[in-house]
Parts: C-alpha cells; structure tokens; sequence
C-alpha cells in the first residue's frame, strides 16, 4: 500500500464510520426523541458545562507555557490560547492533523522550531495518557464490586476464570516476544513505552514541575466535572451514580479517537457505559449527544474565531514592535 493510498484511509475511514455511527445512534433513538430531550433539558447546566470545557482549555493552553520556558520560549498566552482552539477545530477535519497545525502556528508567530513544538505536545500527551491511566485504575478500585458482579451476572465463573487465565498468558506471551523481538511491531511497542517512561520522568525535571502536574491535574478534573455537571441537565438522569459518571467519561474519552472528535462515537459510548448500570436508553443518548454537540459547538466557535484572529493579533504586535 502506497503513502497516498494510506493517507487518504486515514482521512476518509474516520469519517466514514463516523457517519455511519450517527446514522446507527439516530436509527436507535430517533432525532425528534433527542430534541424533546434538549426542549426539557436544564440549559444553565449545559452552559456550565461547556464553562467548565473551556476552563479545560485555557488550562492546557497555560500548561503549554511551562514546556517551553526551558527550552527559551516565552510564547504569548493569547497564540497559546488559539493554537489550542485551532488545534481541535482541525482535528475534526483530518485527524492528528490539528497537533500539526498547533505546532506550525508557535513556529510562525513565536518562532519556536517545529520540531521543538511538536516535542512538546507529544509529552503533553503522555502526561494524559498517565492520568488517564490513573483515571481507570481509581473507577477500577472504585468500582470493583459492581464491575466484578457484572461480569459474574454476564458470564459463567468458570468461563470468567478461563478468560482471566488466558488473559494473564496472552499479556505474558506477548512481554516477552516484545522484549526478545527485533520486528517493526516489537520495535513500536518498546519505543512507545521507552517515550512513556522518559515523558514521565522528564516531568518531574521541569522548573515548574509542581504547576504543570497542578494544570494536568485540573483539566482533567474538568473533563470529569463537565460530564457530570451536564448529565444534572437531564432529568432522567437525576441521581446517577458516581460508578456512571466515571465508567461513562472512560467510555466517552475511548470514543474521541476512533471517529473525528467523537463523531456519532460518543454518543454511543455513552449509552454503551451507562446501559451498564440500567439506565434507560433515551436518556443515555439524548445526554451522550447534548454533551458532545455542546462542546462541539465551543470548538467550532472559539477554534474558527482564533483562526480568523491569529494574523490579526500577531500583526497588531509586530505594529507595536516597529
């Protein structure tokens, strides 16, 4: 398969399933079901949850600031802010795309090297990566009776055993071909985890350390928060559990990087995690997708409106300068 054959799969596949996953999710709940929930819906905690999404933002665009300080780079915050916003918008067009994009607009406007601006949205990533593994493993301890009772409600407990048991040889079988191998798909594992543990370390080596771990630390508990805070919009929804709320943000979160942004994905997700606990399927649609259009929505806007304004604001600056 050649190079343009690969890159026009991973533009078109990600679009393709998304569209097909949105017409799945409105052949199951129907659009006019959806907007009688978005008619009852509480807007204010919407509104407060799409506040809360782009606290998220402006955060990662201020955490952003302490990667490059060492390297020499004092970036201004309102291209950090937009670069960020821009970021997103892009995404949902090709995907990946957009950390591109972030990094050549730092190399235009703040002149930091790209390869420099890259380097720091890859360990940015890794620190997310980290605290989304800590994310699973605290709903894990959390949650374990209900998640275990579920699958020995669901499965025989001889079956659950084989399974388990099988698992633990399928992750032992394949560490040590991973250790021993010298194969393309060995080389990419051991490089991914080499990245993992040095992104990790290298964190602790930062000057501002303790504020970079603060902000990754807060925009995630937004993401939570925001979740949370826009499911109280729903009526059928009052009361979830706090076991929903945290299965269904891993769930939705899963879902943003199989189709572009989420699209038709999360929504689905969202029912999948929460049918989990016999929430109604209604409900668990209508929030999946009030959720995901609210948020979309603050990107399109804020991401089209820093793309619009990013040669209008450096050009103001380079006029003062002069």
């Amino acid at each position: 398969m050649n190079q343009k054959l690969k890159t026009i799969l991973k533009i078109t596949l990600p679009l393709i399933l998304g569209v097909f996953l949105v017409w799945y999710s409105l052949q199951d709940v129907p659009l006019p079901v959806i907007i009688e929930h978005w008619h009852n819906a509480d807007k204010l905690w919407v509104l407060f949850g799409v506040f809360l999404g782009l606290l998220s933002h402006l955060s990662r665009a201020y955490r952003w600031r302490f990667q490059l300080e060492p390297m020499g780079y004092n970036i201004r915050f309102g291209n950090s802010v937009m670069a960020v916003f821009a970021t997103y918008l892009i995404n949902y067009t090709i995907p990946r795309a957009g950390e591109v994009a972030r990094a050549s607009i730092l190399t235009n406007y703040e002149d930091v090297p790209f390869e420099k601006g890259i380097g720091t949205i890859v360990s940015e990533r890794i620190a997310d990566v980290l605290v989304m593994i800590g994310i699973i493993t605290l709903t894990l301890f959390l949650q374990f009776d209900f998640i275990y009772g579920f699958f020995i409600e669901k499965f025989q407990p001889l079956k659950m055993m084989l399974a388990v048991v099988a698992l633990g040889l399928f992750v032992l079988i394949l560490t040590r071909y991973i250790k021993r191998s010298t194969s393309p798909f060995a080389l990419k594992i051991k490089k991914f985890i080499k990245g993992l543990l040095e992104g990790a370390l290298s964190i602790f080596k930062m000057k501002n350390k303790w504020a970079f771990i603060f902000h990754t630390l807060f925009i995630w508990g937004m993401y939570i928060l925001m979740f949370y805070v826009t499911s109280l919009a729903i009526q059928d929804l009052e009361g979830i559990s706090t076991g929903a709320i945290l299965i269904g943000f891993i769930s939705a979160s899963f879902s943003i990087a199989a189709t572009n942004g989420g699209i038709g994905s999360y929504p689905i997700a969202v029912f999948a995690a929460f049918s989990i606990f016999g929430i109604a399927k209604d409900p668990s649609y209508a929030f999946g997708w009030i959720m995901w259009a609210s948020q979309t929505l603050m990107i399109i806007i804020c991401g089209g409106l820093s793309l619009i304004y990013l040669p209008i604001y450096n050009r103001k600056k380079g006029l003062k300068e002069n």
